[in-house]
């Protein structure tokens, strides 16, 4: 999975309007790595790797925050956005669309939209997290919970629509679907994936036996109250991570841990991992066939693939039916 993330990253690099051959794709990494920007092949690669890296760690964000919502909901239907963490990100962005303009502001809104309906779903739902409740009934409150406030937030997503001038309306929309073309290099969001990751793989054990026996995992040794709230947070602030910086990107953080899962088990401890590298390859992908379909013009990403998710999860389905 590492190569091929590597592998994605060069196709990313190689392929679009201004085609580069492997020897001026060596020349130009060369001179970026000198700090030098002399030529046109330079100037393509850097804004080529830089969007490719955004993509990167935007794919991993969304398809490791699919893993955390599956393991804490114990449904395999969970994605990202199934608590409405992407609603309150969206009401943020598109506010501050219509009231500000763009700019990087519009990411801060997004951020603290999510966080903000994080903390609401925390409180709404702290018993159920603290684990007083058995697993079977809490986590059909928390996810019932969670679609009536995406409920409210997609209420409020329709209204901004509503009175938005035409000037505004496109980058609205554009925002709504998931688009990588406007992304910029965020340390930020590299922190998030890397500490979560981190945190994740210490916890990956006590996420196996929470799934397997998880009205008994307190007797198994097991702090499940702990585990559901690290779990929440973790997912929250990787949805808000992912939302902020692209856009509300549909089906990586549902299909990606689905076909993993479906590949080599459901073992957390590979497959965290390997879903956060197989996210991020595919939006890297995915993003390069958005810039190249109808080149020059570039397809908003969230389109793409929501196109490859819809048919990739209805196979997955049958065949995990038929198995």
């Amino acid at each position: 999975m590492g190569a091929l993330a590597l592998l994605s990253l060069l196709f990313a690099c190689l392929i679009g309007s201004v085609p580069l051959s492997l020897s001026e794709l060596q020349q130009a990494l060369l001179e970026l790595l000198h700090g030098q920007n002399s030529t046109l092949a330079t100037s393509v690669l850097d804004l080529r790797l830089s969007r490719a890296t955004s993509g990167f760690v935007t794919g991993a964000t969304l398809a490791l925050s699919g893993v955390l919502m599956q393991a804490l909901l114990r449904n395999p239907l969970a994605d990202p956005y199934v608590l409405g963490l992407s609603g309150g990100a969206s009401v943020g962005a598109l506010a501050m669309i219509l009231f500000f303009g763009t700019g990087v502001m519009v990411d801060v809104a997004a951020f603290g939209g999510s966080l903000s309906v994080a903390a609401l779903l925390f409180l709404l739902a702290y018993r159920d997290l603290r684990g007083s409740g058995s697993s079977e009934g809490s986590a059909p409150l928390l996810l019932l919970t969670g679609v009536i406030v995406a409920a409210g937030c997609g209420a409020m997503v329709t209204l901004l629509l509503s009175i938005a001038p035409d000037t505004s309306l496109r980058g609205m929309v554009f925002w709504m679907i998931g688009d990588l073309s406007n992304t910029q290099p965020r340390y930020l969001s590299w922190i998030i994936l890397i500490v979560v990751l981190i945190l994740m793989m210490k916890n990956a054990r006590a996420i196996n036996v929470a799934a397997m026996h998880a009205d008994n995992a307190s007797t198994l040794g097991i702090n499940i109250g702990r585990l559901r709230q690290l779990l929440f947070v973790s997912a929250a602030l990787l949805t808000a991570s992912a939302v902020s910086a692209a856009g509300s990107i549909g089906f990586v953080g549902l299909i990606i841990p689905h076909a993993c899962r479906f590949a080599l088990g459901p073992d957390h401890r590979l497959l965290i991992p390997v879903a956060s590298l197989a996210g991020g390859s595919f939006l890297v992908c995915a993003d390069a066939l958005a810039r190249t379909v109808v080149a020059p013009q570039q397809l908003p990403v969230g389109v793409i693939t929501a196109l490859i998710g819809v048919p990739v999860f209805l196979i997955q389905l049958h065949q995990l039916r038929r198995n």
